[in-house]
Parts: structure tokens; C-alpha cells; sequence
């Protein structure tokens, strides 16, 4: 499960090209970023991600269950339309003080709009895991054949705090994992077990987090030109880029911790169902 909590947005950069005035915390304003941003595509890639990863899991933690009926319940939890509205409410919450005008002009640009397609794009390929391997071994060859370009990627990294935005996201929704299987009756553990445990898991996690990171951005950003990449790095490193990464990550944070929870506590209703 942890390996599906993992496959997070890579949060959209921009470039300031203008002030729009008059933009600040709008509803109107809010709406169009989210359309901007593509947010019900990235859902909907993400519901195909929790139905492949809800699938494995079905067949790791309940292999004696009825699996139809176990993916039947795991497409219901991922359901787009609920986790959209999670998502945009919560998304509009945290920006609700914040100038969306810098980010909407740069999102209204060609280039805006090119890199979120690309964004999209490589999420979707990643849903075949061995495309996402063969992408994890390309990142160590461009080290060596494009040196400048993996630079690139890596500060992109290194100057939002992606792997630790991911990270803490992952272990979050993991602990929200293992509340609900205790809440559902199939684990028993404190709360400082469970903090324990999923502690654990942190080194494993930054680790896939950073080789997920470093080919899924060599994947998207490879195709623009080097001053595209340049001028929308150059936004993680001012004001209204980094309110923007913050927003993205807590907002779609708290849907992954909400489905790993009904995930967790669906898991142990099957696992008390299941005849022994």
C-alpha cells in the first residue's frame, strides 16, 4: 500500500510572467487555477493508480477473499468525483489569502500548459510498472550521457523539498493506513506502536521517493527546451511558487490520508470476513 501512497502530484511550477491584479483567494480565481492545473485528470490518473495498487494489496494482505469484490470495493473508494471535491476544497482553503494572480499568468501560457501536458503524460506511462523501471535506469544513463540535464532535475528536487513533501506524505497516509485496520479490528497496536512503525519505514521510503522523483521529472521535463526548464525551476524559489507547492502538497495530501484509511478499514472488514 505504501507503494501506492508514494505516486504523488508532482506539484505544478510556473514562471511569473504578469500580475493580474484583483485575483487574490478569488472562488473565481481558485476555479480557474484548478482548471489550469488539470486537477481531474490527475485524479482520474490517480484513481487508476489506487485501483492497480489496491489490487496488489488485495492479493498480498487477503489472498483467500473475493478479489472481484475486493477491487469492486477499492474502485469505490477511489471514486473521482469525491476525491476531486476533497482535493479542490481543500486546495482553495489554502490559498484562500494568497495572490493567485502570478500563478494563473504563467498557467495560461503555452509553456504552462505544454509542461502540465507533459506532467500528465508521464504519470500516465508510469502506470506500467516496467515503463516506470526502464524510466528509474534512463535517470542513472543521463547522469552520465546528459550531466547538465540531470542537474536540472535535481534541483528541482533539492529547491521545493519534493522528496521530503513526499516523504512526510507518504508516511502520513501510511499511519492513516494502520488506523484503519486497528479501527476495523484486524491490528492491534497503540498509537506509539504504529507512530513506530511507520517510522521505520522512512528510510525505505525517501529512497523510492527520490529514484521515483528523479525519472519521473527526467521523463516529463526532458522534451523542453533547457531555458523552459530553467525559467520554471525559477519559480519553486519565489514567494508565490513555493505557496503554490505548499497548497498542492497539503491539499492532496489529505485525500491520500482519507483513502488510505477507508482502504486500511476495508481491508480488515474483508480480513474478518474471510472464513478461517
Amino acid at each position: 500500500m505504501i507503494d501506492a501512497i508514494r505516486r504523488r502530484i508532482v506539484p505544478a511550477l510556473g514562471l511569473i510572467v504578469a500580475a493580474v491584479p484583483g485575483l487574490a483567494g478569488s472562488d473565481e480565481a481558485a476555479s480557474r487555477l484548478i482548471d489550469l492545473l488539470r486537477f481531474e485528470e490527475t485524479v482520474a490518473i490517480m484513481r487508476l493508480e489506487g485501483e492497480r495498487y489496491g489490487a496488489e494489496l488485495g492479493q498480498e494482505m487477503i489472498p483467500d477473499a473475493d478479489q472481484g469484490a475486493w477491487r469492486a470495493e477499492v474502485s469505490r473508494i477511489y471514486d473521482v468525483h469525491n476525491m476531486l471535491s476533497l482535493v479542490s476544497a481543500d486546495f482553495r482553503k489554502e490559498l484562500a489569502d494568497a495572490d493567485l494572480g502570478p500563478m494563473i499568468a504563467y498557467f495560461e501560457t503555452p509553456d504552462g500548459q505544454e509542461i502540465i501536458g507533459h506532467e500528465l503524460e508521464a504519470r500516465h506511462i508510469f502506470l506500467d510498472p516496467d515503463e516506470e523501471q526502464a524510466a528509474i535506469a534512463r535517470f542513472r544513463e543521463a547522469e552520465g550521457r546528459d550531466p547538465a540535464l540531470a542537474a536540472r532535475i535535481t534541483r528541482v528536487i533539492d529547491d521545493s523539498d519534493l522528496v521530503d513533501f513526499n516523504v512526510m506524505g507518504a508516511l502520513n497516509a501510511s499511519l492513516m493506513f494502520y488506523r484503519g485496520l486497528r479501527d476495523g479490528g484486524a491490528y492491534e497496536a497503540t498509537e506509539d506502536e504504529i507512530f513506530a512503525d511507520v517510522w521505520s519505514q522512512e528510510d525505505e521510503t525517501r529512497k523510492s521517493s527520490e529514484e521515483w522523483l528523479e525519472a519521473f521529472l527526467l521523463y516529463a521535463y526532458e522534451p523542453l527546451r533547457p531555458a523552459q526548464l530553467e525559467e520554471y525551476a525559477a519559480f519553486y524559489r519565489t514567494p508565490a511558487g513555493r505557496e503554490l507547492n505548499r497548497a498542492i502538497f497539503a491539499s492532496f495530501d489529505r485525500m491520500y490520508e482519507e483513502i488510505s484509511y477507508l482502504i486500511g478499514r476495508a481491508i480488515a472488514e474483508q480480513m474478518k470476513s474471510v472464513p478461517l
